[in-house]
């Protein structure tokens, strides 16, 4: 049984930092595209940042572009998301997720495996 592992997240304050970390049990690791993604309450799911397999080419939400960094570990099957200069609005559950090699990896909906997530809330 496929497993995505989050633990991490927390309370920090705004302008401080935390780092999440996803511990999967995937066979083939280097070869799903992972991803990170967000929900806050009464709001859709986003997909705040991804990596390529290969760990080449990453994807950022807008509203995180130069605060949040995305990325891999293959020999240790691990994705991390490095979150700074964090905000109230950053507030929500994150979860990670794996789409194996899929051209669309930038979807959310392309996404076939999950973690149970870890709330991350930051207080003003």
């Amino acid at each position: 049984q496929v497993q995505l592992v989050e633990p991490g997240g927390g309370l920090v304050q705004a302008g401080g930092s935390l780092r999440l970390s996803c511990a999967t049990s995937l066979r083939y690791f280097d070869n799903y595209a992972m991803g990170w993604f967000r929900q806050a309450p009464g709001k859709e799911r986003e997909l705040v940042g991804a990596i390529m397999w290969n760990g080449v080419s990453t994807y950022y939400a807008d509203s995180v572009k130069g605060r949040f960094a995305i990325s891999r570990d293959n020999a240790k099957s691990t994705v991390n998301l490095q979150m700074n200069d964090l905000k109230p609005e950053d507030t929500a559950i994150y979860s990670c997720a794996a789409t194996w090699r899929s051209n669309n990896w930038r979807l959310g909906s392309t996404y076939e495996f999950w973690g149970q997530g870890t709330q991350v809330t930051v207080s003003s």
